[in-house]
């Protein structure tokens, strides 16, 4: 009976290995990097010479799909997909405001003082978490607390 146990399991093992070699790597985790720089050219290839679809601000998270040579092809939180140049981001943790009219407040509760509101699509670097709540700052240098379910 053990014997058709230990087959059942290295036949299983077997399995899920050979799934493993098939899938490509950026199925199993996608590297998140945010924008470094003031502002960054989103291009449709991989290189100076492709055009710009659209610009982002500090601190905009993406997550890499695909790496060629010294370029990115990025998806951002709306999934749509451009180039970067690998110059232009690190790892900063940021955060991306997913909702219309989202308050920024003084403490980590719905109770404290609203800082400022911001609409869908305003980057911000993380510098703390608490509980439910994430402590940012946009690169203007404007500072608070919002709910996670807010960002992307």
């Amino acid at each position: 009976m053990k014997q058709v146990n230990i087959e059942v399991i290295i036949k299983d093992m077997l399995v899920i290995m050979a799934v493993l070699l098939i899938l490509p790597v950026s199925a199993f985790a996608q590297e998140r990097l945010s924008v470094t720089a003031t502002i960054a050219n989103m291009r449709s290839g991989p290189g100076t010479k492709y055009d710009v679809l659209w610009q982002v601000e500090k601190y905009h998270p993406v997550r890499i799909v695909e790496k060629k040579g010294e370029w990115y092809k990025i998806k951002d939180f709306e999934n749509d997909v451009a180039w970067l140049h690998k110059s232009l981001l690190g790892k900063i943790e940021g955060v991306i405001t997913i909702k219309d009219k989202c308050n920024v407040r003084s403490k980590p509760d719905t109770k404290s003082r609203v800082s400022f509101t911001v609409e869908k699509g305003v980057p911000f670097k993380v510098l703390a978490r608490k509980g439910n709540w994430i402590k940012i700052e946009h690169a203007d240098g404007d500072f608070g607390w919002i709910y996670k379910t807010l960002v992307w």
